[in-house]
C-alpha cells in the first residue's frame, strides 16, 4: 500500500496517520498546544526548514487541524491556532507523552509535568473507559468490527472469503496499487 493512500483505509488508526503520521506534524502540534502560534516562533524552537515547516502548517490548516488567523495587517501575517478538532488530538500527545515519561525519561526524570488546574495537584493522563471510569489495557478491551468492517466482512463472505481477523479485513479494505 502506497502512504498516499492511507486515509482511504476502513481504520481510524490508519487515517488519522494520513493526517499526523509524519514527525514533524506532532512536534508542530506540541508546541501548539504549549502556546506557539506563529511560523517564526515554531521554526525557531523545532529548527525545521521553512520550506517543511510552510508544507506542514499548510497541511494541518488543509485538514482543519489548525486555523490561520491575522494578527497584523501591514505586512500581514497570520498565527495558527488549534481548531475543535486539533484540540481533540490532546488525549493523543498526552498518552505519547506519557509512553515517553514512561519508556523514555531516563534518570533525570520527566522532561515536563503536568498540573490539573482544577484541583492543584501532578497529574498523569490515564486512558479510562468511558462508561465505568477503568484504566483502559490491551488485556482488558476486545475489539469488534465495526458497521463498515462488518460490510466488508459481509461482501468478502459472498465472495467465499470467511473468518477474517479484523487486521485482515483492514488490510483488503485499501484501495488497489
Amino acid at each position: 500500500m502506497r502512504w498516499t493512500n492511507i486515509d482511504q483505509q476502513l481504520c481510524s488508526v490508519a487515517r488519522a496517520l494520513s493526517v499526523v503520521g509524519e514527525r514533524w506534524t506532532l512536534l508542530i502540534l506540541r508546541d501548539a498546544f504549549l502556546g506557539t502560534r506563529r511560523f517564526e516562533q515554531f521554526q525557531h524552537n523545532l529548527g525545521i526548514t521553512r520550506h517543511r515547516l510552510s508544507e506542514r502548517l499548510g497541511k494541518l490548516v488543509e485538514q482543519g487541524v489548525l486555523v490561520k488567523v491575522p494578527y497584523c495587517e501591514r505586512p500581514l501575517r497570520h498565527e495558527y491556532r488549534l481548531t475543535r478538532k486539533g484540540l481533540g488530538l490532546y488525549p493523543v500527545l498526552m498518552s505519547l507523552a506519557r509512553w515517553g515519561d514512561d519508556w523514555m525519561a531516563g534518570d533525570e526524570g520527566v522532561p515536563l509535568e503536568y498540573v490539573h488546574r482544577g484541583c492543584g495537584k501532578l497529574t498523569r493522563p490515564v486512558l479510562a473507559c468511558s462508561e465505568c471510569g477503568e484504566p483502559l489495557r490491551p488485556e482488558g478491551v476486545t475489539p469488534r468490527a465495526g458497521p463498515p468492517l462488518e460490510a466488508l466482512a459481509r461482501e468478502l463472505g459472498r465472495a467465499g472469503e470467511k473468518n477474517l481477523s479484523i487486521p485482515a479485513l483492514i488490510g483488503r479494505s485499501r484501495p488497489p496499487e
